[in-house]
């Protein structure tokens, strides 16, 4: 739901961020279509309310190779809150040699039989009840748009035994009829939410196949603050997120992804970084957007292969340069994150000084050092941060930043870790 995009562009409504639009990016608002609006239809309360998320849409591979370093800039609106999400650049790297050992796993077949008991449990919406819920798709409800197509926020009324109608707010995500990978992430993406549940995933409500595949959408919980990426690389006061906040996030994506690489059949998340993560009102952090997950090994092999799929910035030597995916990929990019939250920088910035652009090659020597360390924490903190945590996380991000798998930490070690220091995080917050 809540993802980066490599061609964004969103509802103006929201209004920009001059401190982090580029000022190469046109100023463009999607087209309001009269006929779908109806005149006398009132505008809802929810509409109101725009949604601040940078990144709802789907990641949509770009048929990019690995010698790529376009940032895409110039296809997201600079007038938008999705501006700040331009150098998240989706990769598509040519498809892993046939010489690679391990199990291979083509990319159409992670649900090959997708009406299975388990998807037919899930509750089936009619294309009508998503258009009046999303006001027929209208302008004004767009929450941002992409490579698969487009998110919309939306209004669902409910029946309760006891209050009656109540209106839920949700996210509908629309597949685009010109999407190259929208079926088969829309089919992954339904298929894997279909089968977890935990706190920390974000919550699917149901789904609509109609007009055989041509209409595609996915229905999802609506989450209120919007993704980390909104809240981490803001430059407005009002974004900044405190330390303890932080470690909490960190706390609760570790422990999403030590759910699903503990399932009976591990599931590699594959796409994880700050624009899959969601937050609801309370902050609490969702992993969102299963359109790239893919099942690990279930038959003794330590790693899958096929076509090579995820953020440049984010995905793991062994897989981007060898093809091999591992459980432990997951926690490589787990470590990327876990630098940019320590930081409040991008994984790939090309507006950074050369030696900068990419932050783990940048801050891989000085994240041992706790006097260096310093030195590269995200200024808007203004020194307010546990000063024995602060190192703690930066060495656990080492750890998982290590270039061979097998001497990565598990998530479940992750998430231990930092569920030990989030105990203590209120009794260490002073400054350096």
């Amino acid at each position: 739901m809540g993802i980066c995009c490599s061609c964004i562009s969103c509802n103006p409504a929201a209004g920009p961020d001059p401190a982090t639009a580029p000022a190469t990016a046109p100023a463009t608002a999607p087209a309001t279509d009269p006929a779908t609006v109806p005149a006398a239809t009132p505008v809802p309360e929810l509409a109101l309310d725009p949604f601040p998320d940078p990144d709802i849409v789907p990641t949509s591979p770009g048929n990019l190779t690995e010698g790529d370093v376009s940032s895409m800039a110039n296809n997201v609106s600079g007038n938008s809150w999705f501006s700040i999400a331009t150098t998240n650049v989706t990769t598509w790297m040519s498809q892993a040699k046939g010489t690679i050992r391990g199990k291979f796993v083509p990319e159409e077949v992670e649900f090959s039989a997708f009406q299975d008991k388990i998807v037919s449990e899930l509750r089936v919406f009619t294309f009508k009840q998503l258009k009046e819920a999303t006001f027929n798709f209208r302008s004004d409800m767009l929450l941002g748009k992409g490579g698969f197509g487009s998110v919309y926020k939306g209004l669902l009324n409910q029946k309760l035994p006891i209050e009656g109608i109540r209106n839920l707010r949700i996210a509908v995500k629309k597949l685009d009829s010109n999407s190259k990978q929208g079926l088969r992430q829309w089919q992954t993406e339904v298929g894997f939410l279909a089968r977890v549940s935990h706190p920390n995933i974000v919550e699917l409500l149901g789904y609509c196949q109609a007009e055989g595949d041509k209409e595609l959408l996915i229905v999802y919980e609506f989450m209120e603050k919007g993704s980390l990426n909104y809240h981490l690389f803001g430059k407005r006061s009002d974004r900044v997120l405190p330390w303890e906040t932080r470690v909490e996030i960190a706390t609760g994506m570790a422990q999403a992804l030590s759910y699903l690489h503990t399932m009976e059949r591990p599931v590699i998340f594959r796409d994880f970084k700050t624009s899959n993560i969601l937050l609801n009102e309370s902050y609490i952090p969702k992993l969102s957007d299963f359109g790239l997950a893919k099942w690990g090994p279930n038959d003794g092999s330590q790693y899958v292969t096929g076509n090579v799929l995820g953020t440049r910035g984010y995905v793991g030597p062994e897989y981007k340069t060898g093809g091999r995916l591992y459980v432990k990929s997951d926690v490589y990019s787990f470590g990327v994150v876990l630098v940019e939250m320590l930081t409040g920088l991008r994984a790939i910035d090309k507006n950074r000084p050369p030696e900068k652009q990419n932050l783990r090659e940048w801050t891989l020597p000085i994240l041992s050092d706790r006097t260096k360390l310093r030195h590269i924490m995200d200024p808007r903190l203004q020194g307010k941060y546990a000063t024995k945590q602060a190192p703690e996380v930066a060495m656990l991000a080492l750890r998982c930043l290590n270039p061979v798998p097998m001497f990565r930490p598990s998530m479940k070690e992750v998430a231990d870790t930092l569920e030990g220091l989030n105990l203590h995080t209120s009794h260490q917050n002073k400054d350096i």
